[in-house]
């Protein structure tokens, strides 16, 4: 799910427009609906946050692109020790 933060900013500002404009909103109604509105302010900006601008380590990041490791070019078992006979 692709979620866009300025599309959530702009729902957010149409929103406290109209809490300015409803008169009749009790004081703590007002308070408790600018309240949620500031959590989701600070959630919709972490949405866009990953370990590239975040302090989020790359290894814990869920949503990084991950690069195909290179094929391995060796043979199994171990080290290849070439062996010479001499006589003696």
């Amino acid at each position: 799910m692709d979620i866009d933060t300025n599309n959530i900013q702009d729902l957010i500002q149409k929103v406290k427009e109209q809490i300015e404009q409803e008169k009749d909103l009790s004081p703590a109604l007002k308070s408790s609906l600018e309240l949620l509105l500031l959590v989701v302010t600070v959630l919709a900006k972490r949405l866009g946050l990953n370990s590239k601008n975040s302090s989020t380590l790359t290894s814990a990041d869920p949503n990084r692109k991950k690069s195909p490791k290179p094929k391995n070019t060796q043979k199994p078992g171990g080290l290849a020790i070439k062996v010479t006979t001499c006589d003696l």
